[in-house]
């Protein structure tokens, strides 16, 4: 399976997890707790968050490779628009 990473340089990655998955809650499956967040996107793929003190960590695995920028886009927009006025660098790793 596709895989895709990134570490993002955050002191907020609880607050952006339960954003973004609040924000996804009423339309895919979402599970998540004060400092993991996993999000399934239907028949394309899996986000999973981990916050830590100081860096927030993003992994994306497809079931298809098509799907991985596709979903790298979505995640990375999304991560932006909950990050608020923070700015966040995104750099994934495949």
């Amino acid at each position: 399976m596709p895989l895709s990473r990134a570490e993002i340089e955050t002191t907020s990655g609880e607050r952006i997890i339960n954003r973004l998955c609040k924000h996804w809650a009423h339309k895919l499956e979402v599970e998540h707790s004060q400092q993991d967040g996993k999000i399934v996107f239907p028949d394309k793929g899996t986000c999973l968050l981990h916050a830590e003190a100081d860096k927030l960590t993003v992994s994306i695995e497809t079931l298809e490779e098509e799907h991985l920028d596709q979903l790298e886009g979505v995640v990375e927009s999304h991560l932006v628009r909950m990050a608020k006025d923070e700015e966040l660098v995104i750099v994934w790793q495949n």
